[in-house]
């Protein structure tokens, strides 16, 4: 029986959950870029003690570090934006921090769906 998974209801309703911040995180990022993603980011904190010991914990922590990290280049993109010679630095990290999110989003729901832990 070695490669058999089996879920447990309460697994399925975290994996749902998580499912469900991916589509949050998803629709903040491309109606408001990011800016309501905080919402789905509580619900991950709150959401995450509850996996402990489960694949979908690394999925709360990959959702949690996408955020933060998102948030880091963009704040820095955003200071560059206000000199004149790093406007076209903000560009391209502001265009490659965009790029990033959207992978790992597509990747975080991908390898939930394949009951996969991300790598963290």
């Amino acid at each position: 029986m070695d490669g058999v998974l089996v879920l447990d209801s309460k697994l399925e309703t975290e994996k749902s959950t998580a499912w469900w911040l991916y589509v949050a995180h998803g629709l903040s990022f491309i109606f408001t870029l990011t800016t309501l993603s905080w919402i789905p980011l509580i619900v991950n904190f709150v959401k995450r003690p509850d996996t402990a010991g489960t694949f979908v914990h690394s999925h709360h922590t990959w959702q949690i570090r996408s955020f933060v990290w998102f948030w880091i280049w963009m704040l820095v993109a955003g200071v560059l934006w206000f000199t004149v010679i790093g406007i076209p630095f903000a560009i391209v990290i502001g265009s490659v921090a965009w790029l990033w999110k959207a992978y790992r989003l597509i990747r975080g729901i991908v390898d939930l769906g394949a009951n996969r832990a991300m790598p963290v």
